[in-house]
């Protein structure tokens, strides 16, 4: 590391315009943007000359937030910079800059402030660490929820057999959430160079950030809340887009089905087995030696027909394509790469080439528009033939250092000095390797855009942050092992907390063999993943639900059913998602920010704001602890009505993952015999717990951009309980789409039979204290009930 040697001088001159405070230190300079009144950018330029805007940042410029309303004053130590809603402090003598909430509490302080070495290949910002606060988010992580005490480095790798505590990992998103009760903030790094995070592990007292290249240049993001600091992560970031509803179904994938014969009988096998599924993953099996767009003339002799047979099934397909294009003469893809200068050169000028799957390969320069346009061109022949996916692997990108046929070796990254980028940006993999796998994202969703008009599917394994504009991603090659499955839990959720929702793990694990056990729990949880695929490496025992025995195939079916019974819930919380950039599978301190027993409870989620579950992550347990936060909650097994705060010992076996349902929910669940996401729909029910709540069902047709010119629908329920007495009741359908007839059932949770009975035609379950009452519309409802 190299020395850090300089730091900021006496200040010698400010200039404060409408949006903006330009600190002059003697040479370097900061700049300070008040872009909303609880978003504020800091910019150091050691050298006092600041970086153009560059065509991959954040999605929102500088110019494009509405000026707010500021003022400056000058005090004995410095200068005060005020909003309505956040207050910074600037040292006169060493720069230091602190933040305060409107109600004078100090948060993210400068503990020394900027330092960097003397050729300003290194700059550091520490900050103060402040006793009760706690540090989540990082992109995708392994290990903890909570990442105080750890280094994070923002550095996209390869990591083989990866486990608990491995760093950096295949996706880098320098961004994070800080909480302490009463008080949240988040903090986006803007750099794309090698950088890292130091959270109390050189100083107790402090925490730092440091960047190998490039400025300094940070977003700090005030809640309070840990939703509003994600809704200012989506004005800097984006969101992820409404995804095609098939999409929400799970999804089967082996690296080891070799031929069309297989898929299809794999296929029919989730079908005959009344095993919802509505998507299998081709991996490299199904090219020809590995060439990208490409099919086995042996064992894929016609996709097309094979692509028509899965359709007719109601079964899609999603193809692997990797960046490593094969050196090959006769190969369409390379020689056409070389007539469109596509390929990443290396600071000589020579076209870079390393080894991969196919052996000495190129690689696309994805930072370049054209080049993103020509690879979107190549990938058509996909399209046309009725793939309906694509997912990016290989993407950190992996270079191995000998041919795989030698075994491959430890995979390095592409040389650094190597030249990429627009014409009028040009620089090296330094500062855009972190940017690969985004890049081939955004190429693989304009390639389906050519020539679809329906809404894209791309899934990756390495990315940066935005990349939940362009794909959803999973957590890379993990193992069969317990501790793999716990990481889990805290993986996706601190994906969401960084601006990404849509993600997933490979349930069962990727390496070795699962046990029936183990694949039982994996998939309890699996079905609560926004991205919900099992997937396994060839060299394993095959995965399929059906593999581990009756009893397990039986336990995957009913998870399975209540995942698609839950798709009206989570399409709602993927619209809500696009909107604001709030998390799908969420940890409990997101609904819970006041209540420090939530802040490091690592091993429970909730599913929106409505579901609590806790899984099974140890081999044997039949019972595990559970925190249930202040409100009531219902057992969603039982219907038993529990009081929170509270801890419990659930009952758990093997059949059984403990779920609970907040008081105050309207859960919409389709049907339970769904077997994939294209049937319609005969059933709605309205899952009804007493308390007070609401929820707003959205739909559409789950497929095209239709939505985007009105052709949705929104109905806003609400729910009511006060003393004796529970209401129930909706607006009006708004919006311009209708769903196709169905029968909708108001089902009402917890109560006796003679509650039941004030409803003329209520029938009552007296095992689950359930009344149900069929309706005749679902547009409007006004109902009233005693409850003994």
């Amino acid at each position: 590391m190299p020395i850090l040697a300089q730091s900021l001088n006496v200040l010698q001159s400010y200039d404060h315009g409408a949006q903006n405070l330009l600190l002059d230190y003697g040479g370097a300079k900061v700049a300070i943007s008040m872009l909303t009144e609880t978003i504020i950018r800091v910019r150091l330029a050691p050298d006092g000359r600041f970086a153009k805007r560059r065509s991959w940042a954040v999605v929102t410029p500088e110019h494009a937030f509405t000026p707010v309303d500021t003022t400056l004053s000058e005090t004995e130590h410095g200068l005060v910079l005020r909003t309505a809603e956040l207050t910074l402090k600037i040292e006169r003598n060493s720069g230091q800059i602190s933040f305060y909430t409107s109600d004078d509490q100090p948060f993210c302080g400068d503990a020394e402030g900027f330092s960097w070495s003397a050729q300003h290949s290194s700059i550091t910002c520490r900050k103060q660490l402040h006793p009760q606060e706690y540090f989540y988010g990082f992109g995708e992580r392994s290990g903890q929820l909570n990442q105080r005490g750890l280094t994070r480095t923002n550095w996209t790798t390869d990591q083989h057999r990866y486990g608990p505590g491995t760093d950096p990992l295949y996706i880098a998103i320098p961004s994070f959430l800080a909480l302490r009760q009463g008080l949240a903030y988040g903090v986006f790094l803007n750099n794309t160079w090698h950088s890292r995070f130091d959270l109390g592990v050189e100083d107790p007292a402090a925490w730092s950030m440091t960047v190998d290249g490039g400025e300094l240049d940070y977003y700090l993001c005030f809640g309070p809340t840990p939703a509003k600091v994600l809704q200012g992560f989506a004005r800097l970031l984006g969101t992820t887009p409404l995804p095609p509803r098939w999409a929400l179904g799970y999804h089967q994938s082996r690296w080891g089905y070799n031929s069309a014969e297989q898929i299809c009988q794999i296929a029919q096998a989730f079908r005959q087995r009344q095993l919802p599924c509505d998507v299998i993953h081709l991996d490299i099996d199904h090219m020809d030696g590995y060439r990208d767009f490409t099919w086995n003339p042996q064992c894929f002799a016609n996709p097309a027909a094979m692509v028509q047979d899965l359709a007719e099934q109601q079964i899609r397909l999603v193809n692997i394509v990797d960046p490593g294009v094969k050196i090959d003469s006769e190969y369409a893809v390379y020689q056409s790469g070389l007539e469109h200068n596509s390929f990443i050169r290396r600071a000589n000028g020579e076209i870079f080439h390393g080894y991969v799957w196919p052996d000495d390969s190129v690689f696309p320069d994805f930072s370049r528009p054209e080049v993103r346009t020509w690879w979107a061109s190549m990938q058509r022949r996909l399209i046309e033939i009725g793939i309906s996916g694509i997912w990016n692997d290989m993407n950190e990108p992996t270079v191995f250092t000998m041919p795989f046929s030698q075994g491959g070796s430890t995979p390095q990254p592409i040389e650094l000095d190597a030249i990429q980028g627009p014409a009028d940006e040009r620089t090296t993999h330094a500062e855009m390797h972190n940017l690969y796998g985004l890049g081939m994202a955004q190429a693989a969703y304009a390639g389906i855009l050519e020539v679809t008009n329906q809404r894209p599917f791309v899934l990756t394994r390495s990315g940066y942050a935005g990349i939940q504009r362009w794909s959803a991603c999973w957590m890379g090659d993990n193992a069969s092992r317990w501790e793999h499955l716990e990481l889990a839990i805290s993986q996706l959720v601190n994906m969401g907390l960084s601006g990404v929702p849509f993600v997933g793990t490979d349930i069962g694990g990727f390496f070795d063999n699962a046990s029936p056990e183990l694949f039982a729990r994996w998939m309890q949880f699996g079905i609560l993943m926004p991205f919900c695929r099992g997937h396994s490496h060839t060299d394993t025992a095959p995965h399929e639900p059906w593999q581990f025995g009756a009893e397990v195939e039986a336990i995957c079916r009913e998870y399975l059913q209540l995942r698609y019974q839950l798709l009206p819930y989570l399409y709602t919380l993927f619209w809500q998602s696009s909107q604001d950039g709030g998390p799908i599978l969420r940890p409990l301190l997101y609904e819970f920010s006041n209540d420090p027993a939530t802040y490091q409870l690592h091993d429970q989620v909730m599913l929106g704001s409505a579901l609590l579950a806790a899984p099974i992550y140890q081999p044997g347990k039949t019972q595990r602890h559970v925190y249930l936060p202040a409100g009531q909650w219902y057992d969603w097994w039982t219907n038993e009505l529990i009081e929170g705060p509270t801890h419990l010992l659930a009952q758990a076996p093997l059949e059984r993952m403990p779920l609970y349902v907040r008081a105050g929910t309207i859960l919409p669940l389709g049907s339970a015999s769904s077997q994939h996401t294209g049937q319609v729909a005969e059933s709605l029910s309205l899952e009804c717990y007493p308390g007070n709540g609401s929820f707003s069902l959205y739909e559409d047709d789950g497929l095209s951009f239709d939505y985007q010119q009105g052709q949705s629908a929104v109905i806003n329920y609400q729910i009511s309980h006060d003393q004796q007495t529970l209401t129930i009741r909706s607006g009006w359908r708004e919006g311009d789409f209708t769903p196709a007839p169905r029968n909708i059932q108001l089902r009402i949770h917890g109560i006796s039979a003679a509650s039941a009975a004030t409803f003329a035609g209520a029938n009552y379950d007296p095992a689950q204290r359930v009344a149900t009452l069929s309706l005749a519309t679902d547009e409007h409802l006004d109902l009233q009930m005693q409850l003994d």
